[in-house]
């Protein structure tokens, strides 16, 4: 029994000093556990040292982990591998460590809720684009923060593509490619960046569909969007087929809004 207390104590303490940043004792007690055999044991919530030292945005202890051979492909309870995590938070020092540390990665790993390490990037970044066109004028120009987080998220989306994670990939529920989930949220931003790939297969992609929709078909339903006739435009321009036919038979034309520009916009689409 001591002997087990022990060993969950020194467990514990690696995970509180990789938390906290402390670098040389996290090292210390991750190499003691690694002669043990015991660099993977989970604290409560499901984490091993590795996923802490993600969760933390701490590079070097993470590099520091996987020289002494933490397993990268083991998940938290949420079924999120270390990859999902800095994809999630956006933290492009530590993909850079993970991708760059020579050992075999799983780029389409599924979590919990069928999505890849892309796919959580494109969620993430979604999402903080969100924040940034809630914000008053006044508290953006206060807090440039959601703007920096932007830029990471943007960069471990660029790390994930040149390492071969997959554009093509669909997450289960939907279907949804890369492009569905930010087409879905009006992530202009993205669409220009996805859009620009160098992809040999582009035309297929763009015209992928989730559950019937093409990402043509989420933009013209996107009515009130303020980049709704951009992402027509330029969905068009790499070779979006405006003729296909979702499961009701709508053509993206038939989704968009009445009025004005619906009318406008719905030129484009013939």
């Amino acid at each position: 029994m001591k002997t087990e207390t022990l060993f969950l104590l020194s467990v514990s303490i690696l995970h509180i000093y990789t938390a906290k940043g402390l670098r040389e004792y996290a090292f210390a007690a991750a190499e003691k556990l690694s002669e043990l055999g015991k660099l993977d044991s989970k604290e409560h919530k499901g984490k091993t040292a590795l996923l802490v030292a993600v969760t933390a945005n701490q590079p070097d202890i993470v590099q520091d982990l996987l020289s002494l051979s933490a397993d990268i492909s083991i998940c938290d309870v949420n079924g999120q591998t270390a990859v999902h995590v800095a994809a999630t938070y956006g933290f492009p020092r530590v993909m850079q460590v993970i991708l760059y540390a020579g050992l075999r990665v799983d780029l389409e790993a599924r979590n919990f809720e069928g999505l890849t390490p892309l796919h959580c990037a494109v969620i993430s970044h979604c999402a903080t684009i969100k924040a940034i066109n809630a914000s008053s004028s006044s508290t953006w120009l206060a807090d440039g923060s959601l703007q920096t987080q932007a830029e990471d998220k943007l960069m471990c989306l660029r790390l994930l593509i040149n390492a071969g994670a997959s554009v093509l990939s669909q997450e289960i529920k939907s279907n949804k490619t890369v492009l569905h989930l930010a087409v879905k949220e009006g992530n202009i931003h993205l669409v220009r960046f996805l859009l620009s790939l160098q992809l040999s297969n582009m035309q297929a992609f763009i015209n992928m569909k989730a559950h019937g929709h093409t990402a043509l078909h989420m933009a013209a339903g996107l009515h009130g969007s303020p980049f709704q006739e951009e992402l027509i435009r330029l969905l068009l321009s790499r070779g979006a087929d405006p003729s296909i036919r979702n499961l009701e038979n709508d053509q993206p034309a038939h989704l968009m809004q009445s009025g004005d520009k619906g009318e406008r916009v719905r030129g484009f689409l013939y």
